[in-house]
């Protein structure tokens, strides 16, 4: 009976671990390769500028490109351990959730590979050799901005994810319920602000606005509740709790 017992908390609490594990780590590697990497070599409408960043701070470039992969593959985990962890509120709500996540990380996969493009561009001398001197930092930004613009399209995705998250996190009676508020928040935060990025660029105005009001929650939100899996989830286990 104690041996039944402890099994029927432990895979629950194993499962929370993981998720707040791997989404810390997502948290501080993205902090560093969007936050500090990214931000650091793009020069916004200097081309030579920017190439001579990524030619010269090479490593760094590297160590973002390194960054994303860790992020990418947290992402996997963690599409896969909120779906076991949560299947027991709605399967098939955590299964559309889950999708939605794997979904957004393919298209990340496919925005790191503009980052690759990058590198070599700025390191391997046949491909450098294949444009004029004047194109190579016009090259480079044009694959800095294609990944930051199919990034925007899996965040679009993200953010249908978060509703996903933010709903089972309300339904599961054990997550607090202000996680809950704030992923449902956190949600069309992330899908308008990408929206806009892609097709109203042209309205900083907006998107300042629009950044400034889903700050707090897309911040907070899976912050929150990540913290929540690493120290509090999966000790009550969410199969107690009777569900619709």
């Amino acid at each position: 009976m104690n041996n039944t017992l402890t099994d029927k908390y432990a895979e629950p609490r194993r499962l929370a671990l993981i998720t707040g594990t791997a989404l810390m780590i997502m948290t501080l590697a993205a902090a560093f390769s969007y936050g500090f990497a990214h931000e650091s070599l793009l020069v916004p409408g200097d081309a030579d500028a920017t190439l001579q960043n990524l030619i010269s701070r090479n490593p760094l470039l590297k160590a973002e490109i390194l960054g994303w992969i860790i992020i990418l593959a947290c992402d996997i985990i963690v599409a896969w351990s909120c779906y076991v962890f949560l299947k027991p509120v709605s399967k098939s709500l955590s299964l559309l959730g889950a999708w939605l996540r794997l979904m957004y990380s393919a298209i990340l996969g496919v925005a790191i590979m503009n980052l690759l493009w990058v590198q070599l561009l700025s390191t391997d001398t046949d491909t450098r050799s294949s444009f004029a001197p004047n194109q190579l930092g016009e090259q480079a930004i044009l694959h800095l901005e294609a990944f930051e613009s199919i990034w925007s399209v899996g965040l679009i995705l993200f953010g249908g994810h978060l509703l996903i998250l933010g709903l089972l996190a309300c339904r599961s009676k054990i997550v607090p319920l202000w996680i809950g508020i704030l992923l449902l928040t956190a949600s069309p935060g992330y899908i308008l602000i990408h929206l806009f990025n892609l097709f109203l660029a042209e309205y900083e105005g907006i998107g300042r606005v629009l950044n400034a009001i889903f700050i707090l929650p897309m911040t907070a939100g899976e912050l929150g509740f990540g913290l929540w899996m690493l120290f509090r989830g999966g000790k009550r286990p969410l199969g107690d709790i009777p569900t619709k």
